[in-house]
């Protein structure tokens, strides 16, 4: 069972084609603490892979990927520095 922890930072990136998204994630990570989970709303496709790729590029931890009621999905990312 996967826990779903409650997210100190949402970013609404519903809408929005990426990169953007990848690029709103990576100016407000910093402004949580360290091991804190970001949710990055999207509905661009291509943002269901660009997170974790990123995640990974920059050694941050993918939590997950929920899928949101109204479509696209809340990508967890956990800080890690």
């Amino acid at each position: 069972m996967t826990e779903v922890t409650t997210p100190a930072l949402t970013i609404d990136a519903l809408g929005k084609k990426c990169p953007i998204p990848i690029i709103m994630l990576a100016e407000q990570i910093n402004y949580v603490p360290l091991n804190s989970v970001v949710a990055v709303l999207a509905d661009d496709p291509a943002a269901f892979t660009d997170v974790p790729a990123w995640c990974r590029l920059k050694s941050h931890r993918h939590v997950g990927s929920y899928e949101l009621p109204g479509g696209g999905w809340a990508i967890h990312v956990r800080r890690n520095y």
